[in-house]
């Protein structure tokens, strides 16, 4: 980490050494102007799972749907399956709407032949046989249209609205070896293979997607207050919940007879797959359902606002494709940051007014080399910076006065960071050091997978730097990176002990995103493209999406809990100078909201280092709408809906637009008065 020295403005009236502290000279620069949507499968009392003899890592997909709702075996009477439930009337001719609740839909609801309803008559619920008579699926949407015999006309139909169709549980197909219905797992014992011990009860089985999961109950091994395990001959009615895989490496023996499976879990398996959640069954039914309820009023919310900005073709994909797909789409959709999307669109075609860190750094670079050259003329009266400083010992005395400013200006700024005060933002943006060379010789040493090795070597070269009179400190720290390097970033920091930061403290975010709109105006609007029917296709906005970042993930209420007056927010660049007392105690000592630290050596675009005050990352963050957008001209393939077929495009040229906000764009909301900058020159 670089130890700048100072140098500083007129206004000081101090004299200059290589780093430059500059306040902004006038108001003329600045004039005044202004996450998981999932759509639950159902569950399937009728299907069947199957156990893979693969590794517990490669599992097939199940032959049942499942939902997360525990099952309950009183659903189902005695000899019959649930398969559906009757939700509503079709057309005029007695036609009815059924909900799937199999695995087997064409088989329970296009072949005709004896069905069972289970209806509620006089409060009491009665079972009547039934003809089903045909019966075809509904296209696009997750029903089935059924008619039965005799029911012929709207009014005869509305009577069975509500209904729960039934087959006669001797009706399953039969199974190939290896497969077993769900709810027959449902309710087994579970024991290990190597010492007999009865481990609990397989309540539940879940799908996935990749895998089937048991849910199981554990049964006696309850830890006592003291630590210790007792034991007791009868399952808990409330056991914890363990989740086990469905492979044959793990369950390798089943007895129906005896209702029992052998396990054989890999080590500490079922103490890391234990679920802490202690509430009741009705309880997590109806947070589930708030979950649904809440998640379902999102969507509805971000369908209407998209539909107003003309956006309506997203939405195509939820008509087409897999639960999983269409559920994807749905979380895709909900999470498009529209506080910043609606007003970027708005913004395009409109003149740019990115003039402030052009100004800024350009005014900074003129001011010193008019301060290197001055210094070169000690005698010149009219210099404001040695006119009434001794002459004959011009250059002693100002390292001597230099140096004592620069010493309390460190001073305060390591008591603001040794009271927990400070914080910090590291932004990691691949796509800005693409190409770029490091410090050491090698080619892209900050792009990509090369964030990691070049991130371990920044702390591990400057961990001395966050102990005070060998205490350590504990900094909070939020890292800002793309979404595939997340989970690189958190290993690095788990390995390394967190590099002396409170892991507590440590945060990792996912950039954020926007969408990728068409270059070109269709029905006046610029149209959000597809990556595929379920994905929309997005980019990273830029540096300026860090506040509505910190806002929307709680990071900034945390800052304000923690007491924190001041926030660095940094690109990891080769000139990366993170946590430094200098910096931290010069924007204190001017009161500022902004402060700017600007290395000659590097693209001040994608490299740069701010501080932010509290009290302005708390009202900007409130009016983001003051950000400036610009679009970048990009070629994107992606695909449209053409006659009820999607069909890929292939652009030859720039069709699109990315959409970037830059960091900068926060000193159009700040008085000029209260931002400084820094400049390093040596």
């Amino acid at each position: 980490m670089q130890s700048p020295s100072l140098q500083f403005s007129p206004s000081t009236l101090f004299p200059t050494l290589p780093l430059l502290l500059f306040p902004l000279p006038t108001k003329a620069l600045f004039p005044n102007r202004h996450r998981s949507f999932t759509i639950p499968p159902i569950f399937d009392p009728s299907t069947s799972s199957n156990r893979s003899n693969s590794t517990p890592f490669g599992f097939p997909p199940l032959h049942c749907t499942v939902t997360e709702l525990t099952v309950e075996a009183s659903r189902n009477e005695a000899g019959f399956i649930e398969v559906g439930h009757i939700s509503g009337v079709h057309g005029l001719g007695g036609e009815l709407r059924v909900k799937p609740n199999t695995g087997y839909p064409e088989l329970r609801f296009s072949k005709p032949g004896r069905r069972w309803l289970k209806e509620r008559v006089g409060g009491k619920e009665a079972i009547r046989e039934v003809e089903l008579v045909e019966g075809r699926e509904h296209p696009g949407q997750k029903c089935w249209i059924v008619s039965f015999q005799e029911i012929d006309s709207v009014e005869k139909a509305k009577e069975l609205i509500g209904s729960t169709l039934l087959v006669s549980e001797d009706d399953r197909p039969v199974l190939e070896e290896g497969e077993y219905y769900t709810r027959d797992l449902v309710g087994m014992s579970v024991i290990l293979k190597d010492t007999s011990e009865l481990v609990g009860t397989v309540i539940n089985v879940f799908n996935t997607g990749a895998s089937d999961l048991l849910e199981v109950m554990l049964n006696s091994a309850e830890k006592t207050n003291n630590g210790t395990a007792s034991s007791n001959t009868e399952a808990s009615v409330s056991g914890p919940l363990v989740l086990v895989p469905f492979v044959k490496a793990i369950v390798p023996d089943i007895d129906m007879d005896k209702r029992e499976m052998q396990i054989t879990p890999p080590k500490g398996l079922l103490e890391l797959n234990v679920k802490t959640d202690e509430r009741s069954k009705k309880e997590r039914r109806q947070l589930e359902w708030k979950q649904r309820k809440r998640a379902a009023k999102r969507l509805i919310a971000a369908k209407k606002k998209l539909s107003e900005m003309e956006q309506k073709h997203v939405f195509h994909g939820l008509r087409f494709g897999e639960k999983a797909q269409r559920s994807l789409l749905a979380e895709q959709v909900v999470g498009i940051n529209l506080t910043l999307f609606k007003p970027a669109l708005d913004a395009m075609g409109m003149p740019s007014k990115r003039v402030y860190c052009v100004v800024l750094v350009r005014q900074v670079g003129l001011y010193l080399e008019d301060l290197k050259k001055k210094k070169g003329s000690a005698t010149t009266a009219s210099d404001p910076l040695t006119k009434t400083l001794p002459q004959a010992n011009h250059d002693g005395y100002v390292r001597s006065l230099v140096h004592d400013v620069e010493k309390e200006l460190h001073l305060k700024g390591l008591d603001t960071i040794s009271k927990g005060k400070t914080a910090t933002i590291l932004i990691i943006d691949e796509k800005a050091y693409q190409g770029r060379e490091s410090d050491h010789g090698s080619p892209g040493c900050i792009q990509s997978s090369s964030n990691i090795s070049y991130l371990e070597e920044l702390f591990c070269n400057d961990e001395q730097f966050f102990k005070i009179e060998d205490k350590l400190l504990s900094l909070p720290l939020v890292i800002v990176s793309s979404a595939n390097e997340i989970q690189s970033l958190q290993k690095l920091f788990s390995d390394n002990n967190y590099f002396g930061f409170d892991a507590g403290k440590v945060w990792f975010l996912e950039e954020e995103e926007l969408p990728v709109v068409s270059s070109s105006l269709e029905d006046n609007a610029h149209k959000i493209l597809m990556k595929s029917p379920w994905e929309i296709l997005r980019s990273s906005v830029g540096s300026g999406g860090v506040f509505s970042l910190v806002s929307s993930s709680g990071i900034l209420q945390n800052f304000s809990e923690m007491d924190i007056d001041y926030v660095q927010v940094c690109s990891l660049g080769s000139g990366a100078i993170i946590g430094s007392p200098l910096f931290f105690g010069f924007i204190q000592s001017h009161n500022a909201d902004i402060g700017l630290l600007i290395d000659r050596n590097e693209d001040f675009v994608k490299d740069f280092n701010m501080i932010f005050s509290m009290r302005f990352l708390k009202k900007f963050t409130k009016q983001t709408s003051e950000l400036e957008f610009h679009a970048i001209e990009k070629q994107n393939s992606h695909v449209v809906l053409v006659d009820k077929e999607w069909v890929e495009v292939n652009p030859s040229s720039p069709n699109s637009y990315e959409i970037h906000s830059s960091i900068y764009g926060s000193l159009n909301a700040c008085s000029p008065d209260k931002i400084c900058a820094m400049k390093v020159i040596d």
